[in-house]
Parts: structure tokens; sequence; C-alpha cells
């Protein structure tokens, strides 16, 4: 099992150094730096798909925090039940909600990330829930980068982050 700390965001663009303003689309990767992980953020204009070597990459927004305002907190609950819905899920649009809110939860230190199963050229995440212990089995979709921003921008309108 591999346990990784989830780094924070420089807010910086690794590839130009430009700073990631909020309001802005950016993609973030992690990779391994020798035996440490790192995260590195690349804004929008300059990406075009993660560096060799890269172990996951999703896209994001940098965040707008208005006159104190915030998103409204996540509730891991309702998403570990949606997860768990969207088990054996045929349709393609569920499991590719399935793996982005799997994301999310690993990203939140819920679920921890064990291993990459390959089978007959699909590629899964096994993980386990540190709560239950349970291991899940997730179908990687290998959403392209406008797939991944579209499902993304789904599973934050269910948390209520539209």
């Amino acid at each position: 099992m591999v346990d990784y700390p989830n780094p924070s965001s420089s807010r910086t663009c690794a590839a130009t150094g430009k700073p990631l303003r909020p309001g802005d689309r950016y993609y973030g990767v992690l990779a391994l730096d020798g035996a440490r992980f790192v995260r590195q953020d690349f804004c929008a204009d300059s990406w075009s798909g993660p560096p060799a070597g890269a172990l996951g990459h999703w896209a994001g927004r940098v965040p707008q925090v208005a006159d104190g305002q915030r998103r409204p907190p996540i509730d891991d609950e309702m998403l570990i039940e949606c997860f768990a819905r969207l088990d054996g899920a045929a349709e393609p649009e569920k499991r590719n909600f399935r793996y982005v809110v799997a994301l999310l939860l690993m990203r939140r230190k819920r679920f921890k990330f064990e291993d990459v199963v390959k089978d007959t050229g699909t590629e899964s995440l096994l993980v386990h829930d540190v709560r239950t212990n349970q291991r899940h089995t997730v179908i990687d979709p290998g959403l392209t980068n406008e797939q991944m921003d579209r499902v993304q921008d789904e599973v934050y309108q269910v948390l209520g982050w539209n």
C-alpha cells in the first residue's frame, strides 16, 4: 500500500512561473522526485498533457474567495454513498463520475491508493477506505482533459460548488 502526502498548490505555473489567480483553470500533476511525491500545477495555456513519469493528473480551478464567502463543506459521507451506488455501473457517464469521486476522496484522504491493476487492456485503481478498511476497485476510464473538466463540473454541482 502506498501512502502519500497531498502537497498543496504553489499557485504558480510550473512551466512559465506565472502566478495562478482566483478563477484560473489549471492542471495539477502528482509525480515522484526521487523518493518523494511532488505536485506541479500548470496554467491551461501551457498544458499539453502530463509530463513523462506523472503518476496522476487532474484539472481544477483556483478558488475565488469573495468577501469571506467559501464553498460549502464537502460531505464525505454523501460522496461515499454516491460512490457506493455507482459500483458496478455499466454506463460510461456513471463510471466517469465514480472515478472522479474516488480521486476526490483520495485527495481528501478518505481513500488511500494501494495499486494500479491492469486486466485485459483495462486499468483500475485499487483503493481502500481508511475508516472502514473496505477495498474498492475503480475503473480508470481514460478521460481526456475536456472530459475530466466536464465530469469534475458535474461532481462540483453535486457538492453545491457551481
